[in-house]
């Protein structure tokens, strides 16, 4: 089979990797947002159950027909809104799924009707690149901030990085990860007591559907998927030079939503910081063998949602600085590309700079994220200073 001649060692860690980056850094997100809905031990398990399955299809399959690494993860921005949503407005776990099908359904539509995809390509590749640096670059500076409670742990993997770099650059982050494991076990950082052997059983709740449910859950989770979660994921896909059927996969995640939205897969989207991890060089030196390192990752996933809480705990019981080393460390190739795409045109380096900035900066104005005021920024800056400005041609 194609796909293990394909696969290196690289490639399965980049996996891993984003599994480990992706569950751990916003996992207690989701558990709170259950929570706020009254949601049992049972349908917590559920709610993993859904997500791992979702994620895990909806990434390993399409990149292994499309042989492009398509990267599909929970909305972690919209975890929050139903977090914050579900503690005010009172709601119960029936209306919680009723809104989590309206937004499966409002995603498909977008798809289907190609209407996001065509805002994309409306955007200049230096304006997505700097969208894409910013989204990233808080998780490189997580990574050197959690120095001040893990130093000997970050300045470790730090060197071990940049010796691999030197030496064995393909194998940099699987030794940078492993320097980072063993320091952790040796230290007894490691949270044996989070592990515990659990199969997932899924829950099937059923809908309720309300106008406050709607005005309050299902549109601003919508909003913010598209805005804070799609909207940098095709910025990463692009930055990375593939050129996928976003509409197509965006179609797949809203269906795949709809479907398990009744067992807790409030949204699915595309993802962008799992992404840079496996769409990088780090994951493998041949861009058209990176689709393996998105493959172990759905594999990963729906390990993840089948064997449940055994699989989470173990997540878990790492501590959260070498999530955020790790993840710093791996995206740093990701981080200079993208800068460096964005900048290297002086006729949208302003825009993309600022850009940059705005997205960086993680401010929240009507609940919607960064991602999406650092693009609005970009394009306003770009309009006022182009706008019936005659353009001059590029050199060859």
């Amino acid at each position: 089979m194609r796909f293990f001649r394909d696969l290196s060692l690289s490639a399965a860690t980049a996996g891993f990797v984003a599994v480990l980056v992706g569950f751990t850094s916003s996992v207690a997100i989701v558990f709170q947002a259950a929570q706020a809905f009254g949601a049992t031990p049972a349908q917590i398990t559920s709610w993993m159950w859904a997500l791992g399955l979702g994620m895990g299809l909806c990434s390993a399959i399409p990149s292994l027909i499309l042989r492009q690494p398509v990267m599909v993860a929970w909305s972690t921005p919209g975890a929050a809104v139903l977090a914050s949503a579900g503690l005010a407005g009172g709601f119960c776990m029936a209306e919680a799924i009723g809104a989590f099908l309206i937004c499966g359904a409002l995603i498909t539509l977008a798809g289907a009707t190609g209407w996001f995809e065509r805002v994309m390509n409306r955007i200049p590749m230096a304006v997505a690149a700097a969208l894409l640096a910013g989204v990233l670059a808080r998780f490189g500076l997580q990574a050197f901030g959690a120095a001040q409670t893990a130093l000997t742990l970050v300045v470790l993997m730090l060197l071990v990085y940049l010796l691999a770099r030197r030496l064995a650059p393909r194998y940099a982050v699987v030794f940078t990860l492993v320097a980072g494991v063993v320091q952790v076990l040796a230290t007894g950082r490691f949270n044996a007591g989070a592990l515990t052997l659990e199969w997932a059983v899924p829950v099937f709740t059923a809908p309720q559907f309300s106008v406050a449910a709607f005005t309050s859950l299902a549109l601003p989770l919508f909003i913010v998927t598209m805005a804070s979660q799609n909207l940098p994921g095709v910025a990463a896909i692009r930055a990375a030079g593939y050129d996928m059927p976003i509409s197509r996969i965006l179609t797949v995640t809203g269906i795949a939503t709809l479907v398990l939205a009744p067992f807790g897969a409030f949204a699915l989207n595309l993802s962008a910081i799992t992404a840079a991890i496996c769409m990088g060089p780090e994951a493998h030196p041949d861009r058209d063998k990176r689709y393996t390192a998105a493959v172990v990752c759905g594999g990963l996933y729906l390990a993840v949602g089948l064997v449940g809480a055994l699989v989470t705990g173990m997540l878990i019981a790492f501590p959260r600085e070498l999530v955020m080393a790790i993840a710093g460390i791996a995206l740093l190739g990701s981080i200079g590309g993208g800068l460096h795409t964005a900048l290297q045109d002086e006729r949208h380096r302003e825009a993309a700079l600022i850009t940059f900035l705005v997205t960086l900066s993680g401010v929240v104005i009507a609940g919607i994220g960064s991602a999406f005021w650092g693009v609005v920024a970009g394009a306003l800056a770009l309009f006022v200073q182009q706008y019936g400005v005659p353009q001059k041609p590029t050199r060859p």
